[in-house]
C-alpha cells in the first residue's frame, strides 16, 4: 500500500470529492480538497501535493485554465478528469501541461490503477540519479536534473514530454514503439485509440521548434513508432 503521498482533488462536486479521499485515504493516500480553481491554487501552494486530479468542467475557472496558470509556477503531476466522448477537452488539457486523463464515469479502481502509474513514473528520476547526460547533436538531456537543451536553450517540458525525448534522444534514429513510450511517459499500457502519447509528441514538436532552428526532429514511422532525428 502507498504511504506518504498526498493528493490535491479538485472538483466543484463536493460529494464526489468527499467519496474520492475516502476510497484514496483507504489506499493510504493523504487528500486535501479544493472545490474551485482558485482554491486549488492556494491550496496546491500551500500543500505541495505530488498529485493534482482535476475536474474539466467547474464554474469559474474550469479545469483546463486552472491548469494554465498552475503550470506557470508548478511542474506538479496532473491528472485530468473529462466527460466520456470529449476528445476536445482531452486535447486541450494534455496540451496545457497534464501528465494523463481519465474519462468520467470511471471504477474506482481505475482511479486508483492510473494514479498508481503516475506516482510510479515520478520515482523513475530518484532510481536514475546515476545516469550520464544525454547528448544528442545540440540536445542535451539531463535526467536527474530532469532538465533538458536544445543548442544551449534549456526546452519547458512537462514531465511526460521530458520522459519521451529522454528515451528518444537516448537511441537517435532508433524507432521506440507507442508501447514502450506510453509505458515509459505514463506509467502504463497503451489503450485502444489512446491519443495521450500523440498529442505529447505533438506539443513536444512545437517545442523543440520554437525553441531553436537546429536540425532536431521527432518522426513518426507507420505502425511502429517514433524515432528522434538529427539532420
Amino acid at each position: 500500500m502507498t504511504q506518504h503521498r498526498k493528493i490535491l482533488l479538485v472538483d466543484d462536486d463536493r460529494a464526489l470529492t468527499e467519496m474520492l479521499s475516502e476510497l484514496l485515504q483507504t489506499e493510504g493516500y493523504d487528500c486535501v480538497i479544493a472545490n474551485n480553481g482558485t482554491e486549488a491554487l492556494k491550496k496546491q501552494r500551500a500543500e505541495e501535493p505530488d498529485l493534482v486530479i482535476l475536474d474539466v468542467m467547474m464554474p469559474g475557472d474550469d479545469g483546463i485554465a486552472t491548469l494554465r496558470k498552475l503550470r506557470e509556477t508548478s511542474e506538479v503531476a496532473v491528472l485530468m478528469l473529462t466527460a466520456m466522448g470529449e476528445d476536445d477537452d482531452r486535447v486541450l488539457g494534455l496540451e496545457a501541461g497534464a501528465d494523463d486523463y481519465l474519462a468520467k464515469p470511471f471504477v474506482a479502481r481505475e482511479l486508483v490503477l492510473r494514479i498508481q502509474a503516475i506516482l510510479r513514473r515520478l520515482d523513475v528520476p530518484a532510481a536514475s540519479n546515476a545516469q550520464a547526460t544525454i547528448q544528442a547533436g545540440p540536445l542535451t538531456i539531463e535526467p536527474a536534473k530532469e532538465r533538458a537543451q536544445l543548442d544551449g536553450i534549456s526546452l519547458p517540458l512537462t514531465g511526460a514530454e521530458l520522459r519521451i525525448l529522454e528515451s528518444l534522444a537516448a537511441r537517435p534514429g532508433e524507432v521506440v514503439s507507442r508501447e514502450d513510450l506510453t509505458r515509459i511517459a505514463l506509467g502504463r499500457e497503451l489503450t485502444p485509440y489512446d491519443r495521450a502519447l500523440d498529442t505529447h509528441i505533438s506539443h513536444l514538436r512545437n517545442k523543440l521548434g520554437k525553441a531553436s532552428s537546429a536540425p532536431v526532429a521527432i518522426r513518426s514511422v507507420r505502425g511502429a513508432g517514433y524515432r528522434v532525428v538529427i539532420d
